[in-house]
């Protein structure tokens, strides 16, 4: 599996090239197109693992689909774009065994050898408005990931801060807990920070530069019928 992506940061598009045989699995209505000589199987879990439905809804409560599309290339292998939903940034990552945490809608496809579930982060979460459920990568191979807006990585070596809705993903060597933003509630507030992610330990942590909720709050009263 092969990955190119272009028109990043502002309208990134993932081209994935599949070789003879190689099978790629990926978010349901992210493709954009594919070569004629591609098989396509769409079902509820990863292909050769167990828990389907369970699984699925799960997802649900996670902001990804409910299906999986799974794309196997035939004999002279094929092309497959796929898209994200908000506009924004893509970016490929190489797992080697170790586990990555994603935030709700960041996931976009991987490799065979790429495993996931969907993990329980707590009541946490709920205080913060941000989703119940976390998408956890492993495995080896190749995953794609999206973001609202530009995507970087930050290097956390002992304790920082980030916003809850500035957050794709971390690693899961990372801990976290949620706090306020200032020194009290209603500066964090009056602020419009509010709750914040403060991780600790060693990895990475990988941020988008705009925030979904915001711009919702922004744009959802330019909507209401007149």
């Amino acid at each position: 599996m092969q990955t190119e992506i272009i028109h990043n940061p502002g309208s990134a598009a993932a081209r994935i090239r599949l070789e003879n045989g190689e099978t790629m699995t990926a978010e349901g209505g992210s493709m954009i197109a594919m070569s004629s000589d591609v098989t396509l199987e769409t079902t509820t879990k990863k292909k050769g693992s167990s828990g389907g439905l369970l699984k699925a809804a799960k997802r649900l409560f996670g902001g990804e689909s409910f299906f999986f599309n799974h794309y196997t290339a035939g004999a002279s292998g094929a092309d497959i774009w796929l898209s994200q939903t908000l506009p924004g940034d893509m970016m490929e990552m190489q797992l080697d065994g170790q586990t990555v945490i994603l935030q709700a809608g960041s996931f976009v496809a991987c490799s065979s050898g790429v495993d996931f579930d969907t993990g329980w982060q707590g009541f946490k979460n709920l205080l913060s408005k941000e989703s119940l459920f976390w998408l956890r990568a492993s495995g080896k191979g190749t995953l794609v990931i999206s973001s609202y807006g530009a995507i970087y990585p930050v290097r956390v070596d002992g304790e920082y801060i980030v916003d809850t809705g500035h957050i794709v993903g971390f690693d899961e060597t990372l801990d976290f807990k949620l706090s306020k933003a200032g020194k009290s509630w209603v500066s964090s507030i009056l602020g419009g920070e509010g709750f914040v992610c403060r991780f600790n330990g060693h990895g990475t942590v990988w941020c988008q530069s705009h925030n979904a909720p915001s711009f919702g709050k922004v744009l959802g009263p330019k909507l209401r019928p007149r």
